[in-house]
């Protein structure tokens, strides 16, 4: 993209990966008043200002520097406010009644679309941004990939685990003013009346939770604890998307990051390109990226993620005719198993795997038509409601997080780690139907079970299994699908390969041990979000909540490093939780 006699385009920031966590980060470095930062009143006085500027008069800020506040950034914050225009009818709103809700939620709408998108992009940070990314040019591209082809309508997420940095209850506010409730599954279950005395006594002693009738979740958060449709989320994040003007042509390009390095570039005729050292991304396709900070948002189907199989198939075995992995499914049922459907005839498949994705393929395959899916699972039926225990998502989840935060080593949260997630899980809700498949002889459902041994007759293109423990009758089967998950070891990264040659951190089982802002070390600004960060964010760092999380952390140091810090920290000293709101009043009296 350059030539060898002109400088090359250095981007401040360049974002590996333009799924959750991508836009996540994106995402959080456009917003003005974060959520982590601004309480609901802070975000109404806000923006009510920024609709009423130049409209009435507002108590300036006293002169006294004394105080921190000046009156005159507060004059030219004004100014730049006032050249704003709203958008719409819709962003003038603060708070929207729901007709099935008995409590108000705060609108982010009002945020959203207060802003003309273009002037959010241009005025709310200077940084320049690239996104890079294999599967396409458009936001949650793979994301959207797997659910369409699995056919999955519903997220398993709660209503707060989101990517908006705005507002917590963002999504719950944008689903009750669109009037789309009819979206939004109940978590039943998990929300109840107050936990009982004896429980509340078990977590002030520091023991571990225990679920007592089924509660967890106090019966004040139940709004919080419904899943969104697949459908609602992905309107909600194209609202965020065209809300900070994320969707820019020739912002996210197709293209895969193979290689990585950090150093000086070369002088281009005698005169530095830089002073500091910069990242050169080399793609698959021989292009070359430069930036001088680089956020690794890559998710579990990233390049590099090596993908988990009770044994590595050959060439000639996985494909689209014996097996593959989840993550590669392309088209369901696999062509031979769509024929012998189409022909009337019998047809077997196996599952392999514990989790959620293997249950929903189950009931995918039976729906498609196949005759009878034979379900293994390594180790025993493990039923919950999230990825990780509810103990992290309820009333007492500050105690687990704080816990974690102040363990001694990266090994003690490591062990949390495991303990939280305990491996690959099912919703109850998939539970029932995949024993209601049970039921009617579609499914057979084989706990404690490995596959011993494996051979393939590609003429007959079925697999000759046996098990441990063995598996009765067990007949030919046609095609067999690994809903085993991936491993992530940032020493197996083919793209991080050089800088774990150059730059070589603490590494824990494949995961980095990252400063506290997410970074690869003090002194190489290379971020790392989602599941790579699990030993700084937790247990939840995979999940959308993490992408929320991992996002703050990496913005505010992005502004550090940069030193791009915005204006709005001015303009809003005194009433927007920057700095005392009084000060105002307090630089009045002394006048």
């Amino acid at each position: 993209m350059n030539t060898p006699d002109t400088y090359p385009e250095i981007q401040d920031v360049i974002i590996i990966g333009a799924g959750p966590c991508g836009l996540g980060v994106a995402a959080r470095i456009h917003e003005e008043t974060p959520s982590a930062m601004f309480t609901d009143e802070e975000h109404q006085r806000y923006h009510w200002i920024k609709k009423h500027t130049g409209k009435m008069n507002l108590v300036q800020a006293g002169r006294s520097k004394k105080k921190g506040v000046r009156a005159e950034k507060w004059n030219r914050g004004l100014k730049t406010l006032s050249s704003e225009k709203n958008k719409g009818d819709v962003g003038e709103k603060q708070r929207r009644e729901s007709s099935d809700s008995t409590s108000s939620v705060p609108s982010l709408a009002s945020s959203a679309e207060s802003v003309d998108s273009s002037s959010s992009s241009s005025s709310s940070t200077s940084m320049s941004t690239l996104v890079l990314d294999g599967s396409g040019e458009q936001w949650l591209q793979r994301w959207n990939n797997a659910f369409r082809t699995l056919e999955i309508k519903q997220l398993r997420s709660p209503m707060f685990f989101h990517v908006d940095p705005g507002d917590r209850d963002g999504m719950l506010a944008y689903t009750q003013e669109m009037g789309r409730e009819d979206d939004l599954w109940e978590i039943s279950g998990c929300v109840g009346k107050e936990m009982s005395k004896h429980k509340k006594k078990k977590r002030r002693q520091g023991g571990k939770s225990q679920t007592i009738g089924g509660v967890e979740i106090d019966e004040r958060d139940r709004k919080d604890y419904f899943s969104p449709s697949t459908g609602l989320f992905n309107d909600y994040c194209n609202s965020i998307i065209e809300r900070y003007g994320l969707d820019e042509p020739g912002k996210i390009l197709k293209q895969e990051v193979a290689d990585m390095t950090y150093d000086y570039l070369p002088e281009r005729g005698n005169v530095p390109v830089s002073n500091s050292k910069i990242f050169t991304l080399t793609t698959a396709s021989g292009l070359k990226f430069y930036a001088r900070a680089v956020v690794l948002a890559m998710g579990a189907g990233g390049a590099g993620i090596s993908k988990i199989y009770p044994w590595k198939p050959s060439s000639k075995e996985e494909g689209a005719e014996a097996c593959c992995h989840s993550m590669e499914i392309k088209s369901f049922p696999s062509p031979n198993v769509r024929n012998k459907i189409q022909r009337r005839q019998e047809t077997n498949v196996v599952v392999v795997g514990g989790g959620l994705s293997s249950a929903q393929i189950v009931d995918m395959a039976i729906r498609k038509g196949v005759t009878k899916v034979w379900f293994l699972m390594r180790s025993g039926l493990k039923i919950k409601h999230f990825d990780l225990s509810l103990p992290w998502l309820g009333k007492y989840k500050n105690w687990e997080k704080a816990a974690f935060f102040s363990a001694d080593t990266d090994e003690e949260r490591l062990d949390m780690i495991k303990t939280a997630r305990n491996g690959g899980s099912i919703t109850p809700r998939y539970v029932k139907i995949v024993k209601q498949h049970a039921a009617n002889h579609r499914a057979s459902i084989h706990p404690y079970t490995m596959i011993k041994s494996h051979e393939y007759n590609p003429e007959a293109q079925t697999w000759n299994l046996t098990t441990d423990p063995p598996i009765p009758n067990l007949p030919p089967i046609d095609y067999i699908y690994f809903a085993t998950g991936a491993r992530a070891d940032v020493r197996e990264m083919s793209l991080l390969k050089n800088m774990n040659e150059q730059y070589p951190v603490e590494v824990i089982e494949g995961l980095p041990c990252l400063t506290e802002d997410l970074m690869w070390r003090e002194d190489v600004p290379l971020y790392m979000t989602g599941r790579m960060a699990s030993l700084r964010l937790g247990p939840g760092a995979p999940n959308l909540e993490g992408a929320r999380t991992g996002a703050e952390r990496i913005a505010w140091s992005l502004e550090e490093l940069l030193e791009k810090g915005r204006e709005v920290g001015e303009q809003c000293e005194g009433f927007c939780g920057l700095g005392n709101r009084y000060a105002s009043l307090l630089g009045d009296a002394e006048e």
